[in-house]
């Protein structure tokens, strides 16, 4: 890990992430009337329009319209959205490789943790989460009366010390920039980063005002915030998305296992940093690669060997990956939440 990085979190009102938690309400949905569903959904919205695409296997009746515009609301934007929906069923080409087991896509995922911080995640990450959350947490309980749902963050870390932090909010017309900043630096940052600012670069709102968010400003499009979902770019990607697929998607369920392998290699003392990479041929159930790194490139290979089984239904019923457990995942990174299955630490030898 580099000892200088910047990572960047976005609330759940952003576009690209409503857009991941309607795929991901859609999942869920399908989840919970047929637990077998293969979904492969994404979801597209701006300025006023919301179209829902995708390919579907599943028994379940599902209103994707209703759930749309459900989701959008609950996060708290209330312009008008007109949806449009294309949904078809999945291409058997797929269907015939997953149907014995199969990976159903091919690609290459990643999975890191480090002992930096009790999420297992490096801190800046974690920092920029939290900024955000702690945006729609005081927004929710009325603390800052013109907040709006849009919003952004971003820290820098400087061997292991935060330098910079940026905040960006969507915020009702009429507040003055000093209202702004005091407000903001009282009720947010200070929470997160500490009381104590010196030495630290604060940006709020750098661009002016930001009264326009959601899909009123701009398009929002599933898939579109990789490293927000994962390691804030301190880590590799392997470019796939996660948000409206089901597990039989090995862009999803490999990197959840791999995310999975290298918190357990770190939380028992294997590692400090673990890196854990895999690869698939779609249609094919064994890996065409499996290894794991720790923080001075030393191969952990032979331990996921004898711990850890990376074939797509073994990932599937070791994590649970049937239950619709999959919106909460959506916004704020699919890591270093409790409760999630691929965050559980086990015993390994």
């Amino acid at each position: 890990m580099n000892s200088i990085y910047t990572a960047e979190s976005v609330t759940s009102g952003h576009p690209d992430k409503i857009c991941d938690q309607i795929s991901d309400a859609i999942l869920d949905e399908c989840l919970r009337q047929d637990p077998l569903s293969r979904v492969a959904v994404e979801t597209f919205g701006g300025h006023g329009h919301l179209i829902i695409g995708g390919e579907v296997t599943t028994k379940a009746k599902v209103d994707y319209a209703k759930i749309g515009k459900k989701v959008y609301k609950d996060i708290g934007h209330n312009d008008h959205l007109d949806v449009e929906v294309y949904v078809e069923e999945q291409s058997p080409d797929i269907s015939q490789g997953v149907d014995t087991g199969g990976a159903g896509d091919q690609g290459i995922m990643y999975g890191f943790a480090t002992n930096e911080t009790k999420e297992a995640l490096p801190k800046g990450v974690v920092l920029a989460h939290a900024l955000v959350k702690k945006l729609e947490e005081v927004r929710r309980k009325g603390g800052i009366k013109w907040l709006l749902p849009d919003g952004k963050s971003q820290v820098t870390i400087n061997n292991g010390k935060v330098v910079s932090v940026l905040v960006s909010t969507q915020h009702k017309p009429n507040v003055s920039r000093k209202e702004m900043e005091d407000e903001i630096t009282k009720k947010i940052i200070k929470p997160i980063i500490g009381k104590d600012l010196s030495g630290i670069e604060v940006l709020i709102n750098p661009s002016g005002k930001f009264e326009l968010g959601g899909f009123y400003a701009d398009t929002g499009l599933t898939g579109r915030k990789l490293m927000v979902d994962t390691y804030g770019g301190v880590m590799p990607h392997g470019g796939g998305a996660f948000s409206g697929k089901d597990s039989t998607k090995v862009d999803r369920s490999g990197a959840y296992m791999a995310r999975f392998v290298a918190k357990n290699l770190v939380m028992n003392g294997f590692a400090k940093n673990a890196l854990v990479s895999v690869a698939y041929a779609i249609g094919k159930a064994e890996p065409v690669m499996v290894e794991a790194v720790d923080e001075n490139g030393k191969s952990l290979k032979d331990i996921v060997d004898r711990n850890f089984d990376f074939r797509p239904q073994s990932i599937i019923k070791r994590l649970g990956l049937r239950k619709p457990i999959f919106q909460k995942t959506a916004a704020y990174g699919h890591f270093g939440k409790s409760g999630l299955p691929w965050e559980k630490v086990v015993k390994i030898k």
